[in-house]
């Protein structure tokens, strides 16, 4: 056997993925990855589908959408219907939180973005919090929660872009809610925060069926019933029906339902239990909050177009690494070599540290400098302070003003972010304590992705109201915990400091990608701030290297905490990395000479979720990474 496939065979196969990968010492002419992939299978096998394609969280959800394809719905139908049900099953969110999409439209052959992301409630400002011992707004429970983006996010989805009623798409819900098996993960996460949800009563009485017992919550497989949310979406589908026999239109009567949810019965019952349980959601907030359509944020990276949502997520930090890389060669450095690992982690802390200081709600002055963050020029000025020799530790925000012609009304801050958002080195920190950290970093949601042969092309991240959350009473309705993500020192970051009816800046990332002209790519993952670092590499592996969908969706990839987490503390930890247990040795002692704390996992990839449209055949590619429970069916 020739000597390099040799040492890849031995040192880079991951969980049957094989990885490309080229010392950078040379050990003879590169392998051709056709090579490779004839050589090893993916853990999972890639999914084909020539009529639609439903991909997400959980398997039961992706039935959910499958059912929505075969009563004849549109692939946005069958993303409603995937919100809907992982919502319903606690898959790392629920129904009080947020959902973010894009949506590519066949019939005006355009993206548009959802944003169905709550705003900060009435008296939320950064005294009411300071007032109350907190450096930044809690993880947990009602003072955590922003008014719920879900159910609007979907029925506004439903309403311009769906087929389908809304009897239809809740169905499958509403089954879920009425009893279904519930999966391991869900219900030992339950479990393990039982504590924390006995401290609210209508969590508790859900979700710990069992107290008194040394296993209060439910056990793998036992039929887990929510009953108070199964009569909220009954509310739901009975305003449909209503409207509907009174000769409203269909768009009529999806929006009966949504004032039902927003300004009637179940709004009253919502704020009323916020509010006994200490939050601070009024009627008015639920009455004056709106899901929005908008533009999305764009860039081209080497002839291929890629979507984000706008800088009230970080999604364009991605776009702004794809700017910085687009100055190197990727391709000749190698696959995870160690120059390749390096360039792409200090092109995402250019990137980050601006989405750390300068991404904000667009509605809400000031203004952010989003022409010039995603300048050409200004990503090749960034590009050139890299050095190849070690980790810059104190990569911070750069002057993007300068690019879009004006000037920086924040300069005097630019490097004088508070030491204490740096938090504890790495090395000075617990097992338990680094632990803790990546947690909250990586803090999960989940992921939806769907397609159709009408052309079609969808991709989401809802998330909110994960375990343990706090349930608002007899609408069974989990809260939003998004109101972490503000920070209340405009010294952090002066575009995102909380207001009332302001929107935090998420994690939340969807993304969509055409080549040639044509929707070709929707990906997404879920994870915190590991979001866009695994997409990135995600949309790489493709791009670059040539991987399927299914192999880039299980590939080596590797995650940075140099970036400040948008959770919790907000705490950064420079020059820590976290590797493939597959990376060779070589790589991993080159990386340590430049500064790197290095770690090792088994699989770094991230639960990404993928369609590609294969245009030449007319049939579609899908990939789920075998990090998680997420599922995709296919036709």
């Amino acid at each position: 056997m020739n000597r390099t496939i040799r040492t890849l065979l031995l040192s880079c196969t991951l969980a049957g993925t094989l990885i490309m990968t080229q010392p950078d010492t040379a050990l003879g002419q590169a392998v051709n990855p056709a090579i490779i992939r004839s050589i090893a299978k993916t853990q999972k096998p890639p999914l084909h589908g020539q009529h639609w394609m439903a991909i997400t969280g959980k398997p039961l959800a992706a039935t959910a959408g499958a059912m929505m394809f075969q009563r004849g719905g549109n692939a946005v139908d069958a993303a409603c219907a995937m919100i809907a049900a992982t919502s319903t099953m606690w898959d790392v969110l629920h129904w009080g939180g947020e959902t973010q999409a894009l949506i590519y439209d066949p019939r005006t052959k355009r993206v548009v973005a959802i944003n169905g992301l709550g705003m900060a409630p009435t008296g939320a400002t950064p005294e009411f919090y300071r007032e109350k011992g907190f450096e930044y707004p809690p993880a947990y429970g009602p003072l955590a929660a922003v008014t719920p983006g879900t159910p609007g996010g979907i029925l506004l989805m439903l309403a311009e872009y769906g087929t389908l009623s809304l009897a239809e798409v809740l169905g499958p819900s509403i089954e879920l809610a009425d009893g279904y098996p519930i999966d391991a993960e869900t219900a030992d996460n339950i479990e393990r925060w039982k504590d924390k949800l006995k401290e609210w009563p209508y969590s508790k009485q859900v979700m710990l069926p069992h107290l008194g017992e040394a296993r209060e919550a439910p056990r793998a497989g036992e039929i887990f019933r929510q009953p108070d949310l199964a009569a909220t979406l009954r509310k739901l589908v009975e305003a449909e029906a209503q409207a509907l026999a009174a000769g409203k239109s269909r768009r009529e009567a999806i929006q009966a339902a949504y004032d039902r949810f927003y300004r009637g019965d179940i709004a009253r019952e919502f704020v009323r239990s916020v509010q006994e349980q200490g939050g601070l959601i009024t009627l008015e907030d639920l009455d004056r909050w709106q899901p929005r359509v908008e533009a999305p944020l764009t860039t081209r990276y080497r002839g291929i177009d890629v979507y984000k949502l706008d800088v009230w997520t970080q999604g364009p930090a991605l776009l702004q690494s794809l700017n910085i890389l687009e100055n190197f060669d990727l391709k000749s450095l190698g696959y995870n070599s160690a120059n390749y690992i390096h360039t792409v982690y200090q092109a995402m802390s250019l990137a980050f540290a601006d989405r750390d200081f300068y991404y904000g709600d667009p509605q809400f002055p000031p203004e952010e400098p989003t022409r010039g963050l995603l300048s050409k020029e200004y990503a090749k000025a960034r590009a050139a302070t890299i050095r190849m020799d070690r980790n810059d530790a104190s990569a911070g925000p750069g002057d993007p003003y300068p690019y879009q012609g004006g000037k920086n009304p924040y300069a005097d801050l630019l490097g004088k972010q508070p030491r204490a958002a740096l938090g504890t080195p790495p090395g000075e920190l617990t097992a338990e304590a680094l632990g803790e950290f990546k947690e909250s970093f990586q803090s999960g949601t989940t992921t939806v992705v769907s397609a159709d042969a009408q052309g079609w092309l969808v991709a989401v991240t809802p998330s909110g109201g994960w375990i343990p959350g706090t349930i608002a009473g007899r609408t069974g309705i989990g809260l939003s915990q998004r109101m972490q993500s503000f920070v209340l020192d405009p010294k952090l970051n002066p575009y995102n400091v909380l207001e009332p009816g302001k929107r935090p800046r998420v994690t939340l990332t969807p993304s969509l990608a055409f080549k040639d002209g044509k929707p070709w790519l929707a990906f997404a993952v879920q994870g915190g701030d590991s979001q866009d670092q695994n997409l990135l590499q995600f949309f790489l592996n493709v791009v670059e290297f040539g991987m399927t969908p299914q192999e880039a969706a299980e590939g080596a990839n590797f995650n940075s905490y140099q970036m400040r987490s948008s959770f919790d503390k907000h705490e950064s930890q420079p020059g820590r990395i976290v590797l493939n247990e597959s990376v060779p040795q070589w790589v991993r002692k080159e990386l340590a000479l430049r500064g790197y704390r290095l770690e090792y996992e088994a699989r770094t990839s991230g639960p990404i979720n993928a369609i590609l449209l294969d245009h030449a055949h007319g049939t579609m590619w899908g990939g789920s990474s075998n990090h998680g429970e997420d599922y995709g069916i296919a036709w």
